[in-house]
C-alpha cells in the first residue's frame, strides 16, 4: 500500500554544513555535453556545429582594437569594459556605479563583478561567465569573491601569452568574417588598415545611418549633417545633396567589403513623405527650425526606402533591430550618455510599421535582402509571418526573422525565436547566430546558441518529430556558417 502523508511529521533539519566543497568537481559543470541531453544532440554538435567557423555579421567590436590587434592588461579591459549586460546586473546586486563605468582600480571592478557572480545563477551571465573562463582560460573554478584572487592571477597570467591579442583570439576561435557597426561619417581608416593587414577574419563595417533620422533635436542633426558632408565632399545643403552623400558613403563602405546596413529603431515608421514634402522638411530642420511628429515620422519613412533601395543596388542585406526603448534613466543618461545599460523592451506595436515600409519598397521593386530583429518576444509569431509575406524574388532566404536579439539572446529568448522561425518559416535557411557584442569575450555565445539548436532537433528526433536523417547534418552546417557565407555573399 502507498504511504500516507502524515501531516503532523516534521522535515528533519536542513544541515548546511552537511556539504563539503571538497567533493565538488568544478569540471563537471559546463561538461563536454552541456545541453545535449541526447544522443542525437551530441553527435549533430561534437561532430558538425563545433567545427564550423564563426562569421560574426553584427557586432559591436572595436574597429580600432582589431586593427591595432590589441593586447589587453588584465581581464577588467578584455571582460568588463564596455559590457553593460555585466553592469546591470552589478547595479541590480548593488554594487557602487564606480565599479561599473567609474574610474576605480581594475582590480576593484573585478572583485565587485566576482561579488555578483553568485546572485546571477539562472541569468544566462552565469552560464557565460564560467563557459567564457573555460574556453579563453581554461579556468574551471567557479567565479566568487572568494576566488576571485586566483582567476584574476591566472586569467592576467595568460593574457600575457603572445597568441592573447584580439587577432590571436579571433584566430583561435575561427572568426572568419566580423561586421562592425559604423556610422556612415566615419572615415573607415582602421577598416582600410585591416584590409590590408594580416588579420586572420575579413572585417567589414556596416552602415549605420540612425542619426539622420534623428530629427527631434535640429542642433545635433545639423552637427551630424555637416560631419556627413565633410565625409562625402559635399555641404549637403539640400536633400539631394544629402543623398547623394549617403549614396557616396554606402559606396565606400562596399568597397572596404560592407554588406548589410543596420538600423537601431524603436520601430519603423507608417509614413512615408514624397519627395516635395521631403525636401520642405529637410529644409525646415537644416535651417534650425523643429518639425511636429508627423513631419519627422514621414521624413524617416522616405529616408528608409530611400536606403533600401541602395541596399537592393548593391546586393547588400537590410538590418532592422525594432523594439529597444532606450536610455530610460534619465539622472544615468544624462551623468553617463548612451549604451551604459539603461535601456528597456517597448511594448509598441511593430507590425504596421514593418508592411508600411517593407510593402513600399516591394511596390518598387526595390526590397533588398531583410533581417528582421525582434526586441518583445510577444511579437515573434507577427515578425515571423510579416518576413514570409515579402519572400519573393527567387531568392532563398531572402527575407529572415533574425536571432534573438540583446535581452533575448540567452536559451529562453533564442528558443522562442527558433520555434517561432521554425513554425512559421524555414529554418535550413536561417542565417544563424550573431554576437552582437562590444566584447572580444562574446565568443562562446557562438558555441551557446550551436548547442541549443543540436539541443532542440535531438528533442525533436526523441520525441519522433524528426527522422534521425542526414539532412539534419546540414541543416546544423547550414545555419552555423554557410547560410551567413551565401546570404551575405562573404568570400571565406
Amino acid at each position: 500500500m502507498p504511504r500516507r502523508l502524515c501531516l503532523g511529521t516534521r522535515a528533519p533539519p536542513c544541515r548546511l554544513n552537511s556539504f563539503n566543497l571538497s567533493d565538488y568537481d568544478p569540471m563537471a559543470y559546463l561538461d563536454d555535453n552541456f545541453l545535449l541531453n541526447t544522443s542525437t544532440a551530441q553527435k549533430l554538435f561534437h561532430e558538425v556545429a563545433a567545427h564550423q567557423p564563426i562569421i560574426d555579421y553584427h557586432c559591436h567590436l572595436s574597429p580600432r582594437d582589431l586593427a591595432e590587434n590589441r593586447h589587453y592588461h588584465n581581464l577588467t579591459e578584455i571582460w568588463l569594459e564596455g559590457d553593460h549586460y555585466k553592469w546591470r546586473a552589478m547595479r541590480a546586486n548593488g554594487e557602487p556605479e564606480k565599479y561599473c563605468t567609474g574610474d576605480e582600480d581594475p582590480r576593484e571592478k573585478f572583485q565587485a563583478f566576482a561579488r555578483t557572480v553568485p546572485y546571477t545563477m539562472r541569468n544566462p551571465l552565469y552560464n557565460w561567465t564560467h563557459l567564457e573562463l573555460k574556453r579563453y582560460f581554461g579556468i574551471h573554478k567557479i567565479l566568487n569573491a572568494d576566488t576571485a584572487q586566483e582567476v584574476w592571477d591566472e586569467a592576467n597570467q595568460k593574457l600575457r601569452q603572445k597568441n592573447m591579442t584580439t587577432w590571436g583570439i579571433l584566430e583561435r576561435f575561427r572568426v572568419k568574417v566580423i561586421g562592425t557597426t559604423d556610422d556612415p561619417c566615419d572615415d573607415l581608416h582602421y577598416h582600410k588598415r585591416l584590409k590590408d593587414s594580416d588579420c586572420p577574419a575579413k572585417v567589414v563595417p556596416s552602415f549605420r545611418p540612425d542619426k539622420a533620422m534623428q530629427l527631434h533635436d535640429p542642433k545635433a542633426w545639423n552637427l551630424w549633417m555637416d560631419n556627413l558632408g565633410k565625409a562625402a565632399g559635399n555641404d549637403c545643403a539640400t536633400l539631394e545633396q544629402m543623398l547623394e552623400a549617403l549614396d557616396q558613403r554606402h559606396g565606400a563602405f562596399h568597397q572596404m567589403g560592407g554588406r548589410a546596413s543596420d538600423h537601431g529603431l524603436e520601430s519603423l515608421p507608417t509614413k512615408i513623405a514624397e519627395t516635395g514634402e521631403a525636401e520642405r522638411i529637410f529644409e525646415a530642420v537644416r535651417s534650425g527650425r523643429h518639425v511636429n511628429a508627423h513631419e519627422q515620422e514621414a521624413f524617416n519613412g522616405f529616408l528608409l526606402c530611400f536606403i533600401g533601395e541602395l541596399n537592393k543596388k548593391r546586393k547588400w542585406a537590410m538590418q532592422y533591430h525594432l523594439g529597444a526603448l532606450r536610455n530610460v534613466n534619465k539622472g544615468l543618461f544624462d551623468k553617463l550618455g548612451p549604451d551604459v545599460g539603461v535601456d528597456s523592451i517597448s511594448d509598441k506595436q511593430q507590425i504596421e510599421g514593418l508592411a508600411t515600409i517593407l510593402g513600399e519598397l516591394s511596390r518598387r521593386q526595390q526590397l533588398p535582402k531583410t533581417i528582421l530583429y525582434n526586441l518583445n518576444p510577444a511579437q515573434n509569431y507577427a515578425f515571423a509571418t510579416m518576413a514570409t509575406n515579402f519572400a519573393e524574388g527567387g531568392v532563398p532566404g531572402k527575407m529572415q526573422f533574425g536571432s534573438g536579439w540583446w535581452f533575448l539572446d540567452q536559451l529562453e529568448g533564442m528558443n522562442w525565436q527558433l520555434n517561432a522561425l521554425s513554425n512559421l518559416g524555414l529554418l535550413r535557411r536561417f542565417v544563424g547566430m550573431l554576437t552582437d557584442s562590444r566584447s572580444l569575450m562574446s565568443y562562446c555565445r557562438h558555441e551557446y546558441f550551436r548547442r541549443l539548436l543540436c539541443k532542440l532537433l535531438g528533442d525533436d528526433v526523441q520525441a519522433g518529430l524528426l527522422p534521425d536523417a542526414p539532412e539534419l547534418r546540414s541543416l546544423v552546417q547550414e545555419v552555423c556558417f554557410q547560410n551567413a557565407r551565401h546570404y551575405f555573399g562573404f568570400d571565406v
